[in-house]
This record gives C-alpha cells, structure tokens and sequence, in this order.
C-alpha cells in the first residue's frame, strides 16, 4: 500500500507540479484520474490480496494525493511569484482593478489548499475504484490470504 501510494504519488506530484505551474491550477483536477486508479491497481498487484485490496488501494489513493498537495502548493507559490508583478496579471483583459501582492498571494494559496483536497478525496475514490479492478481481473486467479490469528 504504501510503496503503491508513493510510486503514484511521486508521478502525482510532478503532473500536478507542471500542469498547475504551467497552465492553471484547475488543470491540477485531472491528473487523480490516472494516478488514483493507478495507486489502487499497484497495491493490488504488490499486496496480492483480494479481501482487502479496496480498503488499501484507497488508502494508497490518499498517500498519493497528499503528495499531491505538496506539488500543487509548490506550484501556487510560482504562480504567486509571477503574478504579483501587475505585468503579468490578465485583470486588464476583463477590465478589472490590479490586484496587489498580497491578494495575489492569499488567493493562491488558498486555490491550491481547496484543490489539493479536492485532489486527496478524488485520489482516494479512485484508489478504491483500481483495487477494485485489480480485484476483479487478476486478483480472481490469486487466493485469499487468510492470516486470521488463532
């Protein structure tokens, strides 16, 4: 679970890192599509046990996505460093006052704290949702590990 959940995290990590910094930290919401079911499946596939292979791969969904929020966090920071020149702020376009420093750096952080979250309780889902399917394909020719203590 928890090398599942690093293994996806650390991708998590850099997806969210490129795409928030890059584009716009909303682009940060479809990276837990791919890395959440991906943690789910890998814990399947490392643990080999379908009994509990939802209830971890969720587990390793979360692991990833609090990764995630260190990207996204990271990312908010270089955007906030861009930003706050008023060159570089699209308030003009839409016919808006500039924003100073100091609102430019609220606003970004607090946009990659409710994203990131977001990013956890997605990564979680979706963790519980590719155990389930490892449990489903290649976990139905593996036998269950019965380690009930006596």
């Amino acid at each position: 679970m928890i090398k599942a959940g690093l293994i996806s995290g650390a991708a998590m990590f850099l997806f969210v890192l490129l795409a928030a910094a890059v584009v716009s930290p909303l682009c940060a919401l479809c990276v837990p599509l791919i890395t959440g079911l991906a943690a789910g499946y890998l814990t399947g596939v490392f643990e080999k046990d379908p009994l509990t292979a939802v209830e971890r791969g969720a587990y390793a969904g979360a692991i990833a996505g609090g990764l995630g929020i260190v990207g996204q966090l990271i990312a908010s920071i270089i955007n906030a460093l861009v930003l706050q020149n008023p060159e570089y702020q699209i308030n003009d376009l839409l016919g808006l006052p500039t924003a100073d420093p100091t609102t430019v750096w609220v606003s970004s952080i607090v946009m990659a704290c409710c994203v990131g979250l977001i990013n956890v309780g997605l990564t979680a889902a979706l963790g519980a949702g590719g155990g389930a399917i490892w449990k489903n394909t290649a976990g139905k020719s593996v036998p269950p590990c019965d380690m009930t203590p006596a």
